[in-house]
């Protein structure tokens, strides 16, 4: 059913840039978000000046936020907005910029996100991720998202039919997409036989089921297509976005996301279809979330999840690419950098930007997020279409 949305003609995203990833790190996300934006306006070829809005998404910048960033990086923006959704923060913060942008409320707009990992900050991370965390998870024994996501995974287990070798396929496919990308900390050859012998986590996941805690950033800008040209930047099309919180409140354990609620007007929008997309890039800190946005985004039944995957390679040169950077399974998880990790792959393998990972004639690509788990669910979800400038 369609609400009446406008489309988001004119506005565009450009420049995407990764700070590459690191472990560890003894610098603050200050920095590392600082590193984006100077590449950001680096690449551009604008002044610092010019970025008139900013974006920013981190959990480790506290106790500032976005507005105290701002005197660190010496910006004075006339649009500012700050985005602690996780692994939906990437799409969010493209539509909230192309939005202000196509009103006029700011002209380039720096989305960024980053993170810092020190030794122990992953472990602080979690332990203050949420009041439901701190009051219903933490006191019980239950820390961080390993065993919400092996509670996710049961269960989906048991409803859809998925085994272990149809996870490890996915894993497996994106550590082969990995090996093309140099921005990915992952450096060896994966088989599915490592994936399953790999030691337990919180049954049943495993070693291999789980992102790795690293430091780094990535960003892009929003502008109008007609600054993009003018400054010979490449771009892409936003075609439609959608977001969803809490969604679906009355399951009892997460088995579907938001994107079921919006999936009609998300493509109704953009004027495709499944059918039309070219590569898929889907938030990923546990493959079992990677089944569940291919069935929510459409591209098969619900529950039919294991035996599309059966059917398809996921390799960057085969049938259904997706995550075709290795995504956070393979590259890392810099914090909230792992909800810009999609985004900047598509603007990357939609302006011909992805090198030796890049999939041939790729015109339409789908960004999925999401993000802030709680102890039974993820309670952020969002979806964008992107398209290349010419499609």
């Amino acid at each position: 059913m369609s609400t009446g949305r406008i489309g988001y003609d004119g506005v565009v995203a450009t420049v995407p840039v990764t700070v590459p990833y690191v472990r560890y790190s003894i610098h603050s996300a200050h920095w590392w978000l600082g590193k984006a934006l100077g590449a950001l306006i680096g690449q551009a070829g604008v002044a610092k000046q010019q970025v008139d809005g900013l974006c920013v998404s981190s959990f480790t910048l506290a106790p500032d936020t976005a507005v105290g960033l701002t005197q660190h990086l010496g910006m004075s923006p006339r649009w500012l907005d700050h985005i602690p959704m996780g692994g939906a923060s990437g799409v969010i913060g493209l539509r909230r910029a192309a939005r202000a942008v196509q009103s006029g409320d700011a002209n380039i707009v720096a989305c960024i996100a980053g993170d810092t990992n020190h030794v122990d900050s992953f472990r602080h991370t979690v332990s203050q991720f949420s009041r439901f965390a701190q009051d219903a998870v933490y006191p019980y024994g239950a820390g961080g998202p390993n065993a919400s996501f092996a509670l996710l995974t049961r269960h989906y287990m048991r409803e859809a039919g998925a085994t272990r070798e149809d996870f490890g396929k996915l894993c497996v496919a994106q550590r082969a997409n990995a090996l093309l990308n140099p921005n990915a900390l992952m450096k060896k050859p994966l088989t599915l036989e490592q994936y399953l012998e790999s030691r337990v986590i919180a049954d049943p996941i495993r070693l291999f089921d789980c992102v790795m805690p690293c430091a780094g950033a990535d960003g892009f800008l929003v502008m109008r297509e007609e600054q993009a040209r003018k400054l010979n930047l490449p771009f892409v099309r936003i075609l439609s976005t959608i977001e969803r919180h809490n969604a679906w409140i009355e399951d009892p354990i997460q088995m579907r996301g938001g994107w079921t609620m919006d999936r009609e007007e998300f493509y109704s929008l953009a004027g495709v279809g499944p059918e039309d997309v070219d590569l898929m890039q889907a938030y990923d800190d546990y493959p079992v979330i990677n089944m569940m946005q291919i069935e929510d985004l459409g591209f098969c039944d619900k529950g039919a999840g294991p035996e599309f995957v059966r059917r398809h390679s996921f390799t960057t040169d085969g049938s259904f690419p997706f995550n075709t950077n290795g995504g956070q399974l393979s590259v890392g998880q810099a914090g909230a950098s792992g909800g810009y990790l999609g985004m900047i792959e598509t603007l990357m393998q939609l302006t011909g930007a992805a090198g030796p990972r890049q999939v041939a004639d790729a015109r339409i690509g789908l960004v999925s997020g999401f993000g802030m788990i709680n102890y039974d669910r993820g309670i952020c979800t969002a979806a964008a279409l992107l398209a290349r400038s010419d499609a």
